[in-house]
Protein backbone atom coordinates (compact mmCIF):
# COMPACT_ATOMS: atom_id res chain seq x y z
CA UNK A 1 0.00 0.00 0.00
CA UNK A 2 2.53 2.74 -1.34
CA UNK A 3 1.32 6.44 -0.60
CA UNK A 4 -0.73 4.96 1.92
CA UNK A 5 0.15 5.42 5.91
CA UNK A 6 -1.56 3.24 8.22
CA UNK A 7 -2.75 4.26 12.06
CA UNK A 8 -4.52 2.27 14.80
CA UNK A 9 -7.49 3.13 16.17
CA UNK A 10 -10.31 1.15 19.23
CA UNK A 11 -13.53 -0.12 18.13
CA UNK A 12 -16.17 -1.64 19.93
CA UNK A 13 -14.90 -3.54 22.96
CA UNK A 14 -11.39 -3.03 22.44
CA UNK A 15 -10.85 -4.32 18.93
CA UNK A 16 -8.31 -2.62 17.38
CA UNK A 17 -9.11 -0.78 13.97
CA UNK A 18 -6.56 -0.28 11.43
CA UNK A 19 -7.10 3.17 9.43
CA UNK A 20 -5.06 3.49 5.81
CA UNK A 21 -5.16 7.36 4.75
CA UNK A 22 -4.17 9.09 1.75
CA UNK A 23 -4.06 12.43 0.99
CA UNK A 24 -2.65 15.70 2.21
CA UNK A 25 -3.20 16.36 6.14
CA UNK A 26 -5.78 19.09 6.66
CA UNK A 27 -7.44 18.00 3.39
CA UNK A 28 -11.14 17.75 3.05
CA UNK A 29 -11.98 14.31 4.67
CA UNK A 30 -13.39 11.76 3.05
CA UNK A 31 -14.11 8.27 5.09
CA UNK A 32 -14.42 4.90 2.44
CA UNK A 33 -15.24 1.94 3.98
CA UNK A 34 -14.59 -1.56 2.08
CA UNK A 35 -17.06 -4.25 1.10
CA UNK A 36 -17.16 -8.39 2.22
CA UNK A 37 -13.88 -10.29 2.77
CA UNK A 38 -12.29 -7.70 0.74
CA UNK A 39 -9.64 -4.55 2.82
CA UNK A 40 -9.18 -1.06 2.07
CA UNK A 41 -5.92 -2.13 0.10
CA UNK A 42 -7.91 -3.89 -2.72
CA UNK A 43 -11.24 -2.29 -2.31
CA UNK A 44 -10.11 1.57 -2.61
CA UNK A 45 -6.25 1.86 -2.78
CA UNK A 46 -4.65 -1.29 -4.81
CA UNK A 47 -6.43 -0.49 -8.55
CA UNK A 48 -5.81 3.37 -7.63
CA UNK A 49 -9.42 5.13 -7.05
CA UNK A 50 -8.14 6.27 -3.64
CA UNK A 51 -5.30 7.87 -5.07
CA UNK A 52 -7.61 9.66 -7.57
CA UNK A 53 -9.32 11.04 -4.93
CA UNK A 54 -6.24 12.27 -2.57
CA UNK A 55 -5.23 13.98 -5.85
CA UNK A 56 -8.64 15.52 -5.96
CA UNK A 57 -8.12 17.33 -2.57
CA UNK A 58 -9.04 14.53 -0.24
CA UNK A 59 -7.84 13.41 2.89
CA UNK A 60 -8.70 9.90 2.33
CA UNK A 61 -9.23 7.59 5.52
CA UNK A 62 -10.14 3.91 4.97
CA UNK A 63 -10.16 1.75 7.50
CA UNK A 64 -10.13 -2.20 7.53
CA UNK A 65 -13.56 -3.85 9.01
CA UNK A 66 -13.48 -5.71 11.75
CA UNK A 67 -12.72 -9.17 10.75
CA UNK A 68 -10.80 -7.99 7.89
CA UNK A 69 -7.50 -6.55 6.18
CA UNK A 70 -5.51 -5.57 9.19
CA UNK A 71 -7.82 -4.77 12.20
CA UNK A 72 -8.68 -7.28 14.66
CA UNK A 73 -10.68 -10.37 13.93
CA UNK A 74 -11.82 -11.36 17.38
CA UNK A 75 -13.76 -14.96 17.86
CA UNK A 76 -15.84 -13.70 20.76
CA UNK A 77 -19.47 -13.93 19.92
CA UNK A 78 -20.02 -10.90 22.49
CA UNK A 79 -17.71 -8.75 20.26
CA UNK A 80 -20.35 -8.77 17.96
CA UNK A 81 -23.49 -7.32 18.78
CA UNK A 82 -25.92 -5.51 16.24
CA UNK A 83 -24.81 -3.00 13.69
CA UNK A 84 -21.40 -3.97 15.64
CA UNK A 85 -19.95 -2.04 12.11
CA UNK A 86 -21.80 1.18 12.70
CA UNK A 87 -20.27 0.87 16.63
CA UNK A 88 -16.92 0.75 14.90
CA UNK A 89 -17.79 3.51 12.39
CA UNK A 90 -18.39 6.09 14.77
CA UNK A 91 -15.77 5.36 17.33
CA UNK A 92 -13.68 5.77 14.13
CA UNK A 93 -15.40 9.12 13.34
CA UNK A 94 -14.84 10.21 17.07
CA UNK A 95 -10.97 9.33 17.37
CA UNK A 96 -10.00 11.20 13.82
CA UNK A 97 -11.91 14.16 15.21
CA UNK A 98 -14.72 14.16 12.04
CA UNK A 99 -17.37 16.56 11.94
CA UNK A 100 -17.63 18.21 8.60
CA UNK A 101 -17.01 14.81 6.76
CA UNK A 102 -18.38 13.09 3.67
CA UNK A 103 -18.53 8.79 3.81
CA UNK A 104 -18.63 6.63 1.22
CA UNK A 105 -18.80 2.68 1.30
CA UNK A 106 -19.04 -0.04 -1.38
CA UNK A 107 -21.30 -3.02 -0.78
CA UNK A 108 -21.18 -4.17 2.53
CA UNK A 109 -19.11 -0.61 3.79
CA UNK A 110 -22.15 1.18 2.06
CA UNK A 111 -24.76 -0.62 3.86
CA UNK A 112 -22.82 0.29 6.92
CA UNK A 113 -22.44 4.03 5.69
CA UNK A 114 -26.61 3.69 5.30
CA UNK A 115 -27.11 2.09 8.80
CA UNK A 116 -24.62 5.02 10.49
CA UNK A 117 -26.49 7.79 9.09
CA UNK A 118 -29.45 6.20 9.80
CA UNK A 119 -27.71 5.89 13.24
CA UNK A 120 -26.89 9.73 13.68
CA UNK A 121 -23.69 10.35 11.48
CA UNK A 122 -24.63 13.37 8.62
CA UNK A 123 -21.82 13.52 6.21
CA UNK A 124 -22.00 16.31 3.98
CA UNK A 125 -22.48 13.79 1.32
CA UNK A 126 -22.80 10.09 0.98
CA UNK A 127 -21.56 7.31 -1.47
CA UNK A 128 -23.05 3.96 -2.13
CA UNK A 129 -21.08 1.71 -4.59
CA UNK A 130 -22.00 -1.96 -5.78
CA UNK A 131 -25.21 -1.71 -4.01
CA UNK A 132 -28.99 -1.41 -4.70
CA UNK A 133 -32.46 -1.34 -2.63
CA UNK A 134 -32.72 -4.78 -2.24
CA UNK A 135 -29.50 -5.49 -0.65
CA UNK A 136 -30.15 -3.02 1.85
CA UNK A 137 -33.98 -4.45 2.63
CA UNK A 138 -32.92 -8.26 1.78
CA UNK A 139 -29.59 -8.31 3.65
CA UNK A 140 -30.98 -12.04 5.78
CA UNK A 141 -30.87 -13.53 2.18
CA UNK A 142 -27.00 -12.05 1.01
CA UNK A 143 -26.03 -13.08 4.28
CA UNK A 144 -27.17 -16.41 4.19
CA UNK A 145 -25.65 -17.41 0.99
CA UNK A 146 -22.35 -15.88 2.19
CA UNK A 147 -22.90 -17.89 6.08
CA UNK A 148 -23.47 -21.04 3.95
CA UNK A 149 -20.45 -20.44 1.58
CA UNK A 150 -18.02 -20.38 5.24
CA UNK A 151 -19.83 -23.52 6.01
CA UNK A 152 -18.82 -25.28 3.49
CA UNK A 153 -15.78 -24.05 2.80
CA UNK A 154 -12.92 -26.42 0.67
CA UNK A 155 -15.88 -28.18 -0.35
CA UNK A 156 -17.26 -26.27 -3.03
CA UNK A 157 -16.80 -26.89 -6.67
CA UNK A 158 -16.80 -24.40 -10.00
CA UNK A 159 -20.22 -24.09 -11.16
CA UNK A 160 -21.56 -23.79 -7.32
CA UNK A 161 -23.25 -20.30 -7.08
CA UNK A 162 -20.81 -20.01 -3.50
CA UNK A 163 -17.76 -21.08 -5.84
CA UNK A 164 -16.98 -17.22 -6.32
CA UNK A 165 -16.97 -16.17 -2.68
CA UNK A 166 -15.08 -19.27 -1.68
CA UNK A 167 -12.03 -18.28 -3.81
CA UNK A 168 -12.29 -14.42 -2.66
CA UNK A 169 -12.17 -15.92 0.94
CA UNK A 170 -9.32 -17.89 0.16
CA UNK A 171 -7.50 -15.20 -2.05
CA UNK A 172 -8.12 -12.89 1.11
CA UNK A 173 -6.62 -14.78 3.96
CA UNK A 174 -10.22 -14.65 5.71
CA UNK A 175 -10.84 -15.36 9.26
CA UNK A 176 -13.69 -17.58 9.00
CA UNK A 177 -14.92 -17.49 12.25
CA UNK A 178 -15.24 -13.92 12.98
CA UNK A 179 -16.28 -13.12 9.31
CA UNK A 180 -19.56 -15.86 10.19
CA UNK A 181 -20.02 -13.68 13.52
CA UNK A 182 -19.66 -10.52 11.74
CA UNK A 183 -22.43 -11.91 9.03
CA UNK A 184 -25.04 -12.18 12.13
CA UNK A 185 -24.24 -8.85 13.04
CA UNK A 186 -25.96 -6.65 10.29
CA UNK A 187 -29.50 -6.47 9.78
CA UNK A 188 -31.61 -5.63 7.11
CA UNK A 189 -32.78 -1.82 6.48
CA UNK A 190 -36.25 -1.24 5.77
CA UNK A 191 -37.15 0.40 2.52
CA UNK A 192 -39.18 3.38 4.02
CA UNK A 193 -36.34 4.46 6.54
CA UNK A 194 -34.21 4.99 3.37
CA UNK A 195 -36.37 7.96 2.51
CA UNK A 196 -34.43 9.14 5.76
CA UNK A 197 -30.92 9.45 4.47
CA UNK A 198 -31.27 13.12 2.76
CA UNK A 199 -28.15 14.27 2.27
CA UNK A 200 -26.72 14.34 -1.60
CA UNK A 201 -26.36 10.24 -2.24
CA UNK A 202 -24.04 9.41 -5.27
CA UNK A 203 -24.91 5.47 -6.38
CA UNK A 204 -22.05 4.41 -8.81
CA UNK A 205 -22.36 0.79 -9.74
CA UNK A 206 -21.05 -1.44 -12.43
CA UNK A 207 -22.73 -2.11 -15.63
CA UNK A 208 -23.00 -5.52 -15.05
CA UNK A 209 -23.28 -5.47 -11.20
CA UNK A 210 -26.28 -6.81 -10.04
CA UNK A 211 -25.77 -8.80 -6.86
CA UNK A 212 -27.46 -6.24 -4.50
CA UNK A 213 -29.99 -4.86 -6.47
CA UNK A 214 -31.14 -2.27 -8.62
CA UNK A 215 -28.65 0.75 -7.94
CA UNK A 216 -30.90 3.43 -9.94
CA UNK A 217 -34.04 1.81 -8.16
CA UNK A 218 -32.01 2.80 -4.88
CA UNK A 219 -31.16 6.15 -6.06
CA UNK A 220 -35.26 6.74 -7.56
CA UNK A 221 -36.09 5.80 -3.42
CA UNK A 222 -33.32 8.43 -1.97
CA UNK A 223 -34.75 12.23 -1.47
CA UNK A 224 -31.58 13.13 -3.22
CA UNK A 225 -30.09 9.91 -5.00
CA UNK A 226 -27.95 10.78 -8.30
CA UNK A 227 -26.96 6.80 -10.25
CA UNK A 228 -23.28 6.60 -12.36
CA UNK A 229 -22.83 3.77 -14.25
CA UNK A 230 -19.71 2.29 -14.25
CA UNK A 231 -17.73 -0.92 -16.15
CA UNK A 232 -17.68 -3.92 -14.30
CA UNK A 233 -19.45 -6.86 -12.47
CA UNK A 234 -19.20 -6.79 -8.48
CA UNK A 235 -16.19 -7.90 -8.44
CA UNK A 236 -14.24 -5.96 -10.72
CA UNK A 237 -15.95 -2.69 -10.56
CA UNK A 238 -13.69 -1.51 -7.96
CA UNK A 239 -10.43 -2.13 -10.62
CA UNK A 240 -11.47 0.69 -12.73
CA UNK A 241 -10.83 4.26 -12.44
CA UNK A 242 -14.29 5.01 -13.58
CA UNK A 243 -15.49 4.44 -9.85
CA UNK A 244 -12.74 6.54 -8.67
CA UNK A 245 -13.31 9.46 -11.05
CA UNK A 246 -16.68 9.38 -10.80
CA UNK A 247 -17.12 9.89 -6.68
CA UNK A 248 -13.97 12.48 -7.29
CA UNK A 249 -16.91 14.52 -9.54
CA UNK A 250 -19.61 13.92 -7.62
CA UNK A 251 -18.39 15.38 -4.15
CA UNK A 252 -16.34 18.30 -6.30
CA UNK A 253 -19.90 19.45 -7.63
Amino acid sequence: MSEAKTEYLEGYAGTRLAVHVMGDHGARPLLLLHGLFSSADVNWIKYGNAKILADAGFEVFMPDLRSHGQSGAPHDAEDYPGDVLVRDLKATVDQLGLSDFDLGGFSLGARTAVRGVLAGLAPRKLILGGMGLTGLSGWARRSAHFVDAIDRFGTIERGDKAFVAQAFMKSMNIDRVAARLLLQSVDDTPADAIAQVSMPTLCVCGKDDHDNGSAPELAAALPDGHYVETPGNHMSSVTFKDMGRAMAAFLLD
